[in-house]
C-alpha cells in the first residue's frame, strides 16, 4: 500500500501580485499555468502545475500583509541548481 501523497499547496499573495506571481512561477522558474475551475474564478487565483502527476501550486490573494515571522514557503527540487542560481540573479 502506498501513503498519501500531496496533490497541491497554496501560497497567500498580497491583492493584486498575480502578474507578478506569474512572471516568477511562469517566466522566471517554468512552471505551467494551469486554469483553475470556473467555480472559483471571483477569486482572482493562480494555479501552476508542479512536477509529475496532480502536484499544484495556488496562489490566493490575502489582504492581510505578512508580520514579518511568516514562515511559509515551498521547495523545489530542480535538476541543474546552477541553472536555477542564474536565473534568479
Amino acid at each position: 500500500m502506498t501513503g498519501p501523497r500531496l496533490q497541491h499547496t497554496s501560497m497567500l499573495i498580497p491583492p493584486g501580485a498575480q502578474e507578478a506571481v506569474r512572471a516568477f512561477y511562469g517566466g522566471i522558474i517554468g512552471l505551467a499555468e494551469k486554469q483553475p475551475p470556473q467555480s472559483l474564478a471571483h477569486l482572482n487565483l493562480v494555479w501552476f502545475a508542479a512536477g509529475e502527476g496532480e502536484m499544484e501550486l495556488h496562489f490566493l490573494p490575502d489582504p492581510h500583509p505578512p508580520d514579518g515571522t511568516d514562515q511559509r514557503h515551498i521547495c523545489l527540487v530542480v535538476d541543474d541548481l546552477e541553472d536555477y542560481r542564474r536565473r534568479l540573479t
